[in-house]
């Protein structure tokens, strides 16, 4: 759950950290270079901050853009951790006099920061009591009936169990299941596509399924913490799934077009495959009370978000299953502090601050009317273009630095096109989770990248190419589909 763009936003997994790093030269330049691309960057902000004063702009607002230059070029560098660069943002805040001290701090209370960290707990215990990889052994297991059949179980399921938690804790449970399954069926790393496409089942499947809901990754409450903080305009978890399931639904019927059109099976002995899935199952023993107890409230918190949400938040909620989780000792503290990376808290409560300083300062506002703001776009191709940046920019840094970033803008470009502020909002988180091509993109990908059985050439092939269908099934769905729903 590190945020930075080798974690975006869950718990850290050892099978995936060495590979969702940074590339090589890249990371070698930064090392020897560190002190230089800080001096660089901080001048480069600083010239932002405190050079000539634009036309329209006021000297809050002009700070306001400086502190957010800074921002963002740290976050695309990952020069130090994206926590810190959170921190740094509330501490610039109130020092260069853009908001008071107060104000600043107090939106690391946003109900957004809160429902992240509820979510969090609730998944860490799903993995923790065993009851999501039982669920996944029984899932693949009725599926074994033929090779690619379970290939595409492995993509249809890891994006349902992607509704419910984390995105990357799915690959991380399924990740040494398909791994064992792939070296059962002997397909040899490098060289056999069919196995190829099995990890790239896993990984697309988190990815498009990770979209679906609040719960599959945390720059869609983060979103829809910052609309809300900002217009005071809230995205009800229903509301959410029914705007993203067309896109979820269509992108993985073309995945699975695309996994049998472009990997051709190959004749393996299946029986292999069941007997590794037998194994996983015979290991987990009989399903424990725990596992019952979890699985009921899981559900009954489901059903709250569903049908409370206009009564009680979203947060609250999740805080109150927690809670109950613990009054019936289902899960023990030291559990939560090893899952959770409480640092998570600081990103997005800086990342949260920093967008309200854009707003509330004007410093949107006239980065919209200097930009894309003057462009004679319809409303939904203003979606799509944010559609497209969001999408883009989400192969390079953290999804959550993109939503940060780009959010306030296309909340303010919103308001001043008189487009529907939760569309707008959409346009940003969803696109910024459909990440394909880089490791250092998603840990979902980078999971995949690290099984050994595929190597960057074959993602920079394939990842592309989902990435313009994505951003046109995103295009298609607000052009025909978001109108009828009301979105």
């Amino acid at each position: 759950m590190s945020e930075s763009k080798s974690s975006n936003e869950e718990p850290s997994t050892e099978v995936w950290a060495p590979t969702a790093s940074r590339g090589k030269a890249a990371t070698s330049f930064l090392q020897k270079y560190h002190y230089t691309v800080v001096v660089v960057i901080t001048l480069m902000a600083a010239l932002v901050a405190f050079g000539p004063n634009p036309d329209g702009l006021s000297i809050k607002a002009q700070r306001a853009l400086g502190i957010f230059a800074l921002c963002v070029m740290l976050w695309v560098t990952s020069i130090i951790p994206l926590q810190i660069t959170s921190l740094l943002a509330i501490i610039l805040l109130p020092i260069l006099g853009v908001l008071q001290a107060d104000e600043a701090f107090s939106l690391f209370g946003n109900e957004a920061v809160f429902f992240i960290l509820g979510a969090f707990i609730m998944s860490s215990v799903l993995v923790d009591c065993g009851l999501s990889t039982r669920l996944t052994c029984l899932t693949l297991k009725r599926f074994s009936t033929s090779a690619v059949r379970l290939r595409n179980a492995i993509l249809l399921f890891a994006a349902f169990f992607s509704f419910w938690m984390s995105e990357h804790a799915v690959a991380a449970i399924f990740f040494p299941i398909v791994l064992r399954i792939v070296k059962a069926l002997d397909l040899k790393p490098l060289e056999s596509r069919f196995g190829m496409s099995f990890f790239f089942a896993l990984a697309w499947g988190c990815v498009i399924g990770g979209i679906a809901t609040y719960l599959g990754g945390a720059r869609n409450p983060l979103a829809a913490g910052i609309l809300f903080s900002e217009t005071g305009t809230h995205i009800g978890f229903l509301q959410w799934f029914s705007a993203s399931a067309p896109v979820v639904v269509i992108m993985l019927a073309i995945a699975l077009i695309v996994l049998t059109v472009a990997f051709k099976p190959e004749p393996v002995d299946l029986d292999a495959a069941k007997t590794v899935i037998d194994k996983e199952q015979k290991a987990l023993g009989k399903v424990s009370l725990t596992e019952q107890g979890v699985g009921i409230i899981f559900f009954v918190t489901i059903l709250c978000w569903i049908t409370l949400h206009h009564l009680v938040s979203l947060a609250n909620i999740a805080l109150a299953s927690v809670v109950v989780m613990f009054v019936f000792r289902l899960i023990d503290w030291k559990t939560v502090e090893h899952s959770v990376n409480w640092g998570i808290i600081l990103m997005y409560g800086g990342a949260i601050a920093l967008g309200s300083a854009l707003n509330s300062t004007g410093a949107a506002k006239w980065i919209v009317d200097h930009s894309i703001g003057t462009t004679a776009l319809s409303p939904t191709m203003t979606l799509v273009l944010i559609a497209a940046l969001s999408l883009i920019l989400t192969e390079f840094i953290s999804n959550a630095a993109v939503v940060s970033v780009l959010l306030p803008v296309a909340i303010s470009l919103a308001q001043s096109k008189g487009i529907s502020l939760e569309a707008v909002t959409l346009a940003v988180a969803l696109p910024s989770g459909l990440t394909y091509t880089l490791p250092m993109g998603t840990p979902a990908t980078a999971i995949a990248y690290g099984s050994g059985y595929m190597s960057m050439k074959h993602f920079l092939r394939i990842g592309p190419v989902m990435g313009l269908i994505s951003l046109g099934v995103f295009a298609l769905v607000a052009t025909y589909i978001w109108p009828i729903m009301g979105v």
